[in-house]
């Protein structure tokens, strides 16, 4: 029996399992694309415009950092500029994800042993698995090729760009394949590659940083550690500049390489078991671990840590940034008034602040799925049925989840508008009052996020087997509606599906009572509804 025996049985068994996920991933992409593209066409609609974009963009340490280089004034550089970093952070972490789901979840949760006890070869699995990934991603690229051409920018510089976005995913597809080898857990796999995610966007912001702006002052030549980040290799491609198109060949052979390792490294173990040790916890568990709240806390921890984190630096890094944004402003007042549509108010540095803390509301609102979400986990792989055979009733059980995630929400926004209020501060000389202000406006956003534990709630307890697809559907739906609506132009009726448009845009507006009280009350209902399910219902479900 060869290794690879059984290879595309499983992988009609993964496009079966994530039909669903992955029809989001494939179409969401290029729409996500088509619409930001759009959006970027209306700011930047001539050539001044883009130049005055295209010359801020080059010269601010903090847009390099954040956005990446700028490759020209071209309509397409600009829309490059402005997305490729959404884009590729989404595609790195769905891919990366998909791989540790139906590989080291799978010996986790004992599937692949049943599987294993059939005429399946050994490197099977994790084959079928990469293969359904990689095609998923150079499908979405293909179709994101599509929406770019569609939006109307040039089809040489729309392959170059889909082609960047599609190997950031085939890289970090490698990445995974590597990291279920190593430890033990799909959790502690899936944070390792989020590390490498991480540590990847900072070699090229890095990178970026340390550029060199050309002579008209148009353009950025990153530096050396750009070369380092598999997110720095699809800024080194140049869309809609002067393309280098080996670059799209670095993915591919990342791709082989870590395939490669994979199977060594598979060699090398038992199923089920992990490269790198678990490490081996006290004798005797801490007290607090003997109540709900306790255990949620420890199982919570290290994500609502990491979250703060970015959180805090982002914060920082953006109200710094607010000293550049009058520059901006000054070059390109189609600019002024994206951001006023997003931030609302007449004055257009309130409206930047607002529009900030809205969109890390938008951000804090995927902490808030995904910590809810380990409740569906829990169920799945047992944990859940064992708490309930002890004296804790369902309703204490998931009211303590949704109460750890609000706080943890809670503590994200308060850290993301002291960090942004502290930084806008040093610029202004105020940071103390700034920091309080923003940390003020920061808090009401929180009525939103209540909706979107409601929302999740309600899923998991009235159809949990569709509780997650249909969780992060959701939140994405939030995100194009609430954070793009107004600058797309969409229906009011619309735009009134998200909770985050009925928030107040302090401080660019005057706070209001009366949508916040709505949306807690929505919240309310939904938690209510979750809870009621999940009281009626098997479990496991």
């Amino acid at each position: 029996m060869s290794a690879l025996t059984g290879t595309p049985r499983l992988a009609r068994l993964v496009l079966r399992r994530d039909r669903i996920r992955l029809a989001i991933w494939v179409l969401g992409t290029p729409l996500l694309g088509y619409a930001l593209a759009g959006s970027v066409a209306g700011i930047y609609p001539d050539e001044a415009a883009r130049q005055g974009y295209a010359t801020t963009s080059a010269s601010s340490l903090v847009a390099r950092a954040f956005n990446g280089p700028i490759a020209g004034t071209d309509l397409g550089a600009v829309v490059v500029a402005e997305t490729y970093v959404t884009l590729a952070l989404i595609v790195a972490l769905l891919s990366s994800f998909a791989v540790v789901r139906h590989t080291r979840q799978d010996e986790e949760t004992g599937r692949a042993e049943l599987l294993g006890a059939s005429v399946v070869g050994r490197y099977a699995p994790l084959t079928a698995a990469l293969t359904v990934v990689v095609a998923a991603n150079v499908l979405a690229a293909a179709l994101l090729l599509l929406a770019l051409v569609g939006a109307g920018l040039p089809l040489a510089g729309s392959v170059a760009a889909a082609g960047a976005i599609g190997g950031v995913g085939i890289a970090f597809t490698a990445v995974a394949a590597v990291t279920a080898q190593l430890s033990v857990t799909a959790r502690g796999a899936n944070a390792l590659a989020a590390a490498v995610v991480g540590l990847s966007f900072v070699l090229r912001a890095a990178g970026d940083v340390l550029g060199e702006q050309s002579a008209d002052g148009t353009r950025v030549r990153s530096a050396w550690p750009s070369w380092l980040s598999p997110l720095g290799w699809g800024n080194q491609v140049r869309a809609f500049g002067d393309e280098q198109w080996w670059v799209l060949a670095l993915p591919v052979l990342l791709l082989a390489a870590g395939v490669a390792l994979a199977y060594a490294l598979a060699e090398r173990r038992d199923l089920g078991a992990g490269l790198v040790a678990p490490r081996r916890g006290p004798a005797t568990g801490a007290a607090g671990l003997l109540s709900p709240a306790g255990l949620a806390w420890r199982t919570q921890r290290g994500t609502l840590l990491g979250w703060a984190v970015g959180v805090a630096v982002l914060g920082l890094s953006m109200g710094i940034a607010a000293d550049e944004f009058n520059a901006m402003i000054d070059a390109n007042p189609a600019a002024a008034e994206a951001i006023n549509a997003m931030g609302g108010g007449d004055n257009l540095l309130d409206a930047y602040l607002a529009a900030m803390l809205g969109l890390f509301a938008l951000t804090i609102g995927a902490y808030v799925v995904q910590a809810l979400l380990r409740v569906r986990g829990d169920e799945t792989d047992g944990t859940l049925e064992a708490a309930l055979a002890t004296a804790v009733g369902r309703t204490r059980w998931l009211g303590t989840q949704v109460l750890a995630a609000v706080l943890g929400a809670v503590a994200l926004l308060l850290l993301a508008g002291l960090t942004t209020g502290l930084g806008y501060g040093l610029v202004t000389g105020d940071p103390l009052g700034s920091a309080v202000e923003l940390a003020g406006a920061a808090l009401l956003r929180l009525p939103a996020l209540l909706v979107v534990a409601g929302v999740v709630t309600a899923l998991f307890g009235l159809l949990p087997r569709r509780s997650v697809a249909l969780s992060w559907a959701v939140l994405l739906v939030f995100l194009l509606l609430g954070q793009l609506g107004a600058v797309l132009e969409l229906p009011q009726a619309a735009l009134d599906l998200s909770p985050y448009t009925h928030v107040p845009s302090v401080p660019a507006v005057d706070p209001v009572a009366l949508p916040l009280v709505v949306l807690t009350a929505v919240a309310a209902l939904l938690l209510a509804a979750g809870v009621a399910g999940f009281r009626r219902r098997d479990v496991p479900s």
